[in-house]
């Protein structure tokens, strides 16, 4: 197992979410005393939502400065805009409601009922991805030649499916092959609603650090093939890995079936 793999079991969902948050706060603080700002792309899910719940309760909250605060999404339901399917209507509802975030920053998904079809919002997205890493880029003097295809992401959050699907990349489908491009429309997938957009692998992977925050009992297999070394394209998590971070954050029932010698456990 690589070098910068930590694996952290907590008691409970609720502890889980809360030490999450917590983390969560202290990192944005850290890139935002370094850089100014700080960048963090959120996830769906009960654990993920949970998170940002705790987020907004936190009276540390208040040390951030959100309106330096650029928020993407790793993936959303193709749904209309008052959905509660949509992962950014639970985001907003969770926190970004109750934080003075700017509203420039915040970077939703496409919903159906603003575009013609899910090609228009994949290639947004691709889009606006690429103008703030362009932006980036020529405010950067130490940038590279060429700009990135995707601004730098300090955080990336991940929830984490029974089948060890991540974002909306599930075993064996299109978009966990998809490869050359920043984000993948997703159609037929296997837990609805069926029509989707992601990030791909590759941008998910860009990411200075990943977190990938899963509870429950039904979550131990996953986890277990995850960290397994198992191939991506049937086990999409096992392909996670930060540039400089990966964080398996877990409740005690997620996991189950890692070997405790691999674990380290919060003080």
């Amino acid at each position: 197992m690589s070098a910068n793999v930590r694996i952290t079991p907590h008691p409970s969902f609720d502890v889980l979410a809360a030490t999450t948050a917590a983390r969560l706060i202290t990192r944005l603080l850290d890139v935002q005393s370094e850089r100014g700002e700080a960048t963090v792309v959120l996830t769906g899910g009960s654990v993920g939502i949970a998170t940002l719940r705790e987020v907004a309760k936190s009276p540390a909250r208040l040390a951030v400065d959100w309106g330096k605060v650029n928020f993407w999404f790793g993936d959303d339901r193709f749904v209309p805009t008052d959905s509660p399917e949509r992962n950014y209507g639970q985001a907003a509802e969770a926190l970004l409601n109750h934080v003075p975030v700017d509203p420039a920053r915040v970077h939703a998904m496409a919903p159906s009922d603003s575009v013609a079809d899910l090609g228009e919002a994949v290639a947004l997205y691709a889009a606006e991805l690429a103008c703030a890493a362009r932006t980036e880029w020529e405010n950067d003097d130490a940038s590279p030649d060429e700009p990135p295809a995707v601004p730098r992401f300090d955080v990336l959050l991940l929830g984490l499916g029974p089948d060890a699907h991540i974002a909306s990349l599930f075993p064996e489908m299109a978009g966990i092959r998809t490869k050359g491009a920043a984000v993948v429309g997703v159609l037929n997938s296997p837990k609805p609603p069926p029509v989707r957009v992601s990030l791909t692998l590759e941008t998910i992977n860009s990411a200075q650090e990943i977190w990938i925050v899963a509870a429950g009992a039904d979550k131990a297999a996953a986890v277990g093939l995850g960290l397994a070394g198992a191939s991506e394209i049937q086990v999409p998590a096992s392909g996670a890995r930060g540039v400089n971070k990966t964080m398996w954050l877990l409740d005690e029932a997620a996991a189950a079936k890692v070997p405790a010698a691999l674990m380290r456990r919060e003080n």
